[in-house]
């Protein structure tokens, strides 16, 4: 379902406002999960030595993970309130430093992008399929990368009728007024984990889910669920669409992880392969 979508799409899901809620939630265990997440996703020990462009950085969380893992960081989100919270983690934790910098902006501003120069590892994890202009995102995304250097992004799964149905769940989510939202959020978050909970409690670990899920990338899955009824725009692709899409670009698909032909992201890393023209 890849397609060029208006860009000029007035209802938007306020992302940094969710985002600085789940900051009161962020530790040294959801870093510490963070990192590790950032690690096998890209198969490495530490980012030493690298350069590190977060594009939609959201909570600054996984800018910190990169932070702390070595690279020179750049994360920039087009929610003010999200560079907020990034600024917000980089006081709590890098107050002085000069190897992360953190700046608004759209991955949709050509000129923007452009002049962010190359770097070693560009990471953007569920965040260009709800810019309104998902082929424009991905295009200018691989532009930032060096040669050699690995693309991480994170999609939405296409599921056919049913993200024809999320998609409609998520304008009334945007439409209705805050009691509302909270009543659609709590609905479907309690039809999502009452299930997984029951389970985990009949072979005697209650809310192992829950704790999976946290230590998964350190996210939370209140905020999450917020996060996923609540996105929009929101665009989705099938996994062989973002393949061959890299692939004619001069990428090499290194890592792969579905969600098992169900809702919610895969991830993909990329090398890219061919050499910068000078």
């Amino acid at each position: 379902m890849m397609q060029n979508a208006n860009q000029k799409n007035h209802m938007r899901f306020e992302f940094g406002e969710n985002w600085r809620r789940f900051l009161e939630s962020v530790n040294e265990t959801r870093i510490g999960e963070a990192q590790q997440s950032l690690m096998d996703l890209l198969g490495v020990k530490t980012l030493q030595g690298e350069t590190f462009l977060d594009i939609g950085s959201g909570s600054g969380l996984f800018s910190l993970a990169a932070r702390r893992l070595g690279a020179r960081v750049h994360s920039f989100d087009y929610d003010h309130q999200s560079v907020a919270c990034a600024q917000e983690l980089k006081r709590r934790y890098f107050p002085t430093d000069e190897g992360w910098t953190i700046e608004q902006g759209s991955v949709l501003d050509d000129a923007y992008v452009a002049s962010l120069g190359k770097f070693d590892v560009v990471y953007s994890w569920g965040v260009l399929h709800h810019t309104g202009a998902m082929r424009h995102a991905l295009e200018n995304a691989c532009l930032a990368v060096a040669s050699r250097g690995r693309l991480c992004i994170a999609i939405y799964n296409d599921q056919g009728w049913r993200t024809v149905y999320w998609t409609q769940i998520k304008k009334l989510y945007n439409r209705v007024p805050r009691i509302g939202k909270f009543a659609t959020v709590s609905m479907i978050f309690v039809s999502w984990w009452a299930p997984k909970i029951l389970r985990d409690s009949i072979l005697g670990s209650p809310l192992r889910s829950w704790k999976n899920y946290v230590t998964h990338r350190g996210m939370s899955p209140w905020w999450d669920a917020v996060d996923w009824v609540g996105g929009y725009p929101f665009e989705v692709a099938k996994p062989e669409e973002i393949f061959h899409f890299y692939r004619e670009r001069g990428f090499s698909m290194t890592n792969l992880k579905t969600c098992g032909g169900k809702l919610g992201n895969n991830q993909f890393v990329f090398e890219k392969v061919v050499t910068d023209r000078s």
